[in-house]
């Protein structure tokens, strides 16, 4: 089974709660995830070469920009070669703001496109907190994750 990297940061929790959905369903597959918060674990952008496939999970901060906590983890990216790897980006919005709905995502997502991850192609975004659409929604793209995943390695 697949041996999988979950990274998030969560203000209000919303985004924490996506990423307990994902792991819940990672893990009920026969899957090992491996959890890490940004707001309390260290994380060194190199371990992502361990892993068969990593998620990231972030929400929008201010004007659609990335949370302070996630900014440095960004910037480190660039120190790692992550052509091929899997990744999926997720996390919570507010629709409240429809200018800057999943602003850090897409930066995010478009960060990882750029150092040649393989990006599962829905970048999940939920508004605030998830409901049980919304937790259906994040198994399928834990699915389409372990899909592109066995295209690269034999999980």
């Amino acid at each position: 089974m697949g041996n999988i990297l979950m990274l998030y940061a969560s203000s209000t929790g919303n985004t924490e709660l996506i990423a307990e959905a994902i792991v819940d369903y990672l893990e009920q597959t026969g899957h090992q995830v491996q959890t890490k918060s940004f707001d309390f674990d260290p994380i060194d952008v190199g371990e992502l070469l361990e892993y068969d496939a990593v998620l990231i999970g972030t929400y929008t901060w201010d004007e659609g920009e990335l949370p302070y906590e996630v900014e440095d983890f960004y910037e480190e990216l660039e120190d790692v070669d992550l052509s091929g790897k899997p990744v999926g980006v997720f996390g919570s919005c507010d629709s409240f703001y429809p200018d800057t709905f999943g602003g850090a995502i897409e930066l995010m997502g478009d960060r990882l496109v750029d150092l040649g991850a393989k990006l599962v192609p829905e970048r999940l975004k939920i508004d605030l907190e998830p409901s049980n659409d919304d937790v259906e929604r994040s198994h399928a793209f834990a699915q389409t994750l372990l899909n592109m995943t066995k295209d690269t390695v034999n999980i």
